[in-house]
C-alpha cells in the first residue's frame, strides 16, 4: 500500500492517553496520521516530534477542512465530543471517538444519530475488550473448556485517587467529574462483561466517595444480571491500593465460575483454569506489558483499520456502545434509589 492509498487520519487531543493512540498508529502500516490539534501547542508538538506527525493546528475545524482526512481520532474529554463528531460527520469524515462518549445518554444518542445520518463510519474507542486476556477468555468460553459461564467476579483497587492530588499527573480533570468511577472506569467493565456474557437485564449498584477533594464517586459495587441467567460483580475503587507494582496492567483480579469449573486471573495476567474434580492448569497465551494494558489500544485500532478496509461492522459501533451506556445510567439510578433497576430482555 502506497502513501496515497493509506487511510489518512487526524488526531484531536494531545493529553495523557493520546500518546498511546498515536504510538499504536505508527505500527499500523495502512494508516498515516497527518496532523494534530490541541489547545496546548507544546504538548501537540512533543507528540508530533515523537511520532513523526507533520502538521499542527490550533483549530480542529480548520484541520478537518484543510486535511480532508479519511478519519478523525477524537481523544479529548467528553464535553467536546458532540460538536467534534457532528462537524466531522457533516464533512464526510469517519470517526473513532474516545469514551465516555458524552456527559449524558441523550448527547451520546445524538452523536450516534448524527454519524448514522451522515453515513460515515463511527467507532467508540472502547479498548478494554481488546486486552489479550479477555480475547483468550472469550476463546475459552466458546470452546466450552469449563462449560457455560455463570458468574464473573472482578476486584479492582487502583490507589491513584487518595491524597491531596488524586489522579495526578495523568488525569487530574477526574476530580471535577460529578460522576466518576462508573462513568469513567466502570463503563469499560460493563462493556467487557457484555462481550463475555451477553445482554444485561438488571442492575444493582452502590457507590461511595472516599476522597473529599473530588466531586464524584471513587468506590462502587456493581451487580449485573444477564439474559442468560449469568451474573457479574464489579467490586472497585480507585482510592485503596493493590499489592502489585503494575495496577494498570489488568486493573485487578478476576474469577469466572462456570458449570464445569472456573477460571482465575491475577494482576500479572497469569490465568488458570480448573475443571471440576481436576487440578488447575495454567493457560498459555500471548500478552505483554506494552503501550497500555496489554497493547489493547493497538488491537482496537488494528480492528478499526481492518473494518474500514473490509467494510465489516466495528465491534464497538455506536449502537453497541449505547447498550453499555444504558447500563451505566441504570447503575446510577440504582445507586440513587437503592433498588434493582430492570432493563428487560434485549
Amino acid at each position: 500500500m502506497t502513501i496515497a492509498q493509506k487511510l489518512r487520519g487526524v488526531g484531536i487531543g494531545a493529553g495523557y492517553f493520546a500518546a498511546f493512540q498515536y504510538e499504536a498508529w505508527t505500527r499500523i502500516p495502512e494508516v498515516e496520521i497527518t496532523a494534530i490539534c490541541d489547545s496546548s501547542e507544546s504538548k501537540a508538538r512533543a507528540l508530533m516530534a515523537k511520532y513523526e506527525i507533520p502538521r499542527y493546528y490550533e483549530d480542529w475545524r480548520r484541520m478537518i477542512e484543510t486535511e480532508r482526512p479519511t478519519f478523525a481520532d477524537i481523544i479529548t474529554p467528553p464535553p467536546a465530543h458532540e460538536q467534534m463528531c457532528a462537524f466531522a460527520a457533516a464533512n464526510g469524515v469517519n470517526i473513532i471517538c474516545q469514551k465516555p462518549l458524552a456527559p449524558t445518554e441523550e448527547a451520546s444518542k445524538r452523536i450516534v444519530a448524527a454519524a448514522k445520518a451522515a453515513r460515515v463510519r463511527f467507532m467508540v474507542h472502547e479498548n478494554w475488550r481488546w486486552q489479550p486476556w479477555y480475547r483468550k477468555i472469550k476463546q475459552i468460553r466458546d470452546a466450552g473448556t469449563i462449560g457455560t459461564f455463570t458468574h464473573i467476579h472482578f476486584l479492582m483497587r487502583m490507589g491513584d485517587g487518595w491524597g491531596e492530588n488524586p489522579y495526578s499527573p495523568r488525569q487530574p480533570f477526574f476530580r471535577e467529574y460529578p460522576r466518576l468511577l462508573i462513568y469513567e472506569t466502570g463503563v469499560h467493565f460493563i462493556d467487557t462483561f457484555r462481550f463475555l456474557l451477553g445482554s444485561v437485564n438488571s442492575v444493582f449498584a452502590q457507590v461511595r466517595q472516599f476522597n473529599p477533594l473530588i466531586c464524584g464517586e471513587d468506590a462502587a459495587r456493581l451487580l449485573l444480571t444477564f439474559d442468560s441467567g449469568a451474573s457479574a460483580l464489579w467490586d472497585a475503587n480507585r482510592y485503596n491500593e493493590a499489592e502489585t507494582e503494575t495496577p494498570r496492567f489488568t486493573f485487578g483480579e478476576l474469577r469466572i465460575d462456570a458449570t464445569q469449573g472456573h477460571l482465575t486471573m491475577d494482576t500479572a495476567a497469569d490465568m488458570r483454569v480448573k475443571v471440576l474434580g481436576e487440578s488447575a492448569q495454567s493457560v498459555s497465551y500471548a500478552r505483554e506489558n506494552k503501550n497500555f494494558a496489554g497493547d489493547c489500544v493497538y488491537f482496537l485500532q488494528r480492528h478499526f483499520v481492518d473494518c474500514m478496509l473490509s467494510g465489516q461492522e466495528f465491534e464497538s459501533n455506536g449502537g453497541d456502545y449505547l447498550q453499555t451506556i444504558k447500563v451505566v445510567e441504570a447503575a446510577y439510578d440504582s445507586a440513587r434509589t437503592a433498588q434493582v433497576v430492570a432493563l428487560g430482555k434485549s
